[in-house]
């Protein structure tokens, strides 16, 4: 079964759902996290003391509103849209990533809106 959870940052608040694979748990016990957002294209990522190896359907391209694990840095980050690396218009990752989850809608302009150091909080959804 998958976990929502709340990523906020000032007053912008975007749902999302975290799967149940080795690394969506990982993140899951790594929460509440608090970290400061970085800006790379139509990507937003953060450090997190998580840690997850790469699982086998690991990948660079990913789809608009995906939660991923990057573990070179270790980052959780969110997919929008390109990043400096994409070929045409497709979200891609710097090198391999692990999907984790994903957005429950994707608003554009609020996602585009977050900057570099901007605080970051991502927490379990309360029903």
């Amino acid at each position: 079964m998958n976990t929502k959870i709340v990523i906020s940052s000032g007053s912008r608040e975007f749902e999302a759902e975290i799967y149940d694979t080795p690394t969506g748990r990982a993140i899951l016990d790594a929460l509440p996290i608090l970290s400061a957002a970085n800006v790379w294209g139509e990507e937003i990522y953060f450090g997190v003391q998580a840690f997850a190896d790469l699982e086998s359907d690991a990948q660079e391209e990913v789809e608009v509103g995906d939660l991923a694990y990057w573990p070179t840095m270790p980052a959780f980050c969110i997919f929008f849209g390109p990043t400096p690396v994409s070929r045409q218009q497709e979200p891609r990752a710097a090198s391999a990533v692990n999907v984790f989850g994903k957005l429950l809608s994707v608003d554009l302009e609020e996602l585009k809106s977050v900057n570099d150091r901007d605080r970051i909080k991502v927490t379990k959804k309360v029903d």
